[in-house]
């Protein structure tokens, strides 16, 4: 009796389940032709009970073959350089209906960049075309899709100056050392890290909290209703995050830390620059520090470090 088969099997009924139950559109490709999909992934091209993408071409849901050729160049030179393939494609569903996804390809197995792959498409029309406008553009940072400095600047002098009694903070975030992640990767991985970076902000603050990128690997939270205390804390939460983030991409693997300068919104900080300002110098001081640290602006120009 084979000893390994009960562990197969398993391990085939896991996939099985994953497959069916996974809010994901998810596929096996090899040889141009779809081997194993998602419920999901039959369902986003209009596939379903009665029809299944599983044995057919990849063709099938491109628009053109000059499309579909191109996207099998540009995976292989991908997979060849050990990088994922991940961009927009205008893809064709079943009847006809056109729609832009976002596709994520994987070889299954690395050292085999020219074997089976993995693909993961989600529907970003709507997104694509919120980016599109004018409007969008306009308050936007089109690498990391978060609020751009301009618009980062709008909304905090809404709070300078305020009567309101509602106390603000604004943090201040620097990657350390980031330069060396361009160095060692190139410009395209770099990308790609400062994007999953602000998603990770994001999942760290509250809905109602503004995560900018200011430039380069500077990045800024508006926290509104929020005094130093609080915004300390959220610092120390977010500084931690950044610690324990993985950059993965491919066969690219690294990690990083960061500093993070606090100000609370006050009387001796009567302009947007003011404030700015005051995070920056608190993040520089975090940087001089050695880094990984935060630290508050303090008006009498000394510096308080977030205990622990």
């Amino acid at each position: 009796m084979n000893a390994a088969a009960p562990a197969e099997d398993l391990t085939a009924a896991r996939l099985r389940a994953l497959l069916v139950r996974a809010p994901t559109a998810v596929a096996f490709v090899s040889g141009q032709r779809f081997q194993v999909v998602s419920d999901e992934f039959n369902h986003l091209f209009g596939f379903g009970d009665d029809s299944d993408l599983a044995g057919q071409g990849t063709r099938v849901v491109h628009t053109t073959d000059l499309a579909h050729a191109g996207l099998q160049d540009r995976a292989a030179a991908a997979f060849a350089a050990g990088r994922p393939l991940d961009e927009e494609i205008e893809y064709v569903k079943r009847d006809g209906h056109r729609f832009w996804g976002r596709l994520q390809a994987t070889p299954v197995h690395w050292d085999k960049p020219a074997g089976e792959s993995l693909w993961i498409v989600e529907d970003v029309s709507v997104a694509r075309a919120q980016r599109l406008q004018p409007t969008w553009t306009a308050k936007h940072d089109a690498v990391t899709e978060l609020a751009n400095r301009r618009e980062f600047e709008r909304r905090l002098a809404e709070h300078v100056g305020s009567r309101r009694n509602e106390p603000v903070s604004v943090l201040w975030l620097d990657v350390d050392r980031f330069g060396e992640v361009i160095k060692d990767m190139g410009a395209e991985v770099g990308d790609h890290f400062l994007y999953g970076l602000g998603q990770m902000l994001i999942s760290k603050v509250r809905a109602s909290d503004l995560v900018a990128r200011l430039e380069d690997d500077h990045f800024a939270i508006l926290l509104p209703d929020c005094d130093q205390h609080y915004a300390q804390i959220i610092a120390e939460k977010v500084r931690a995050a950044v610690a324990a983030y993985r950059l993965r991409w491919g066969l690219h693997r690294t990690r990083v830390k960061a500093s993070v300068g606090v100000v609370q919104i006050q009387n001796t900080l009567t302009t947007v620059d003011a404030v700015l300002g005051g995070a920056s110098l608190a993040c520089t001081e975090a940087k001089m520090a050695g880094g990984d640290s935060v630290r508050v602006f303090v008006p009498a120009g000394s510096y308080e470090e977030l205990a622990g």
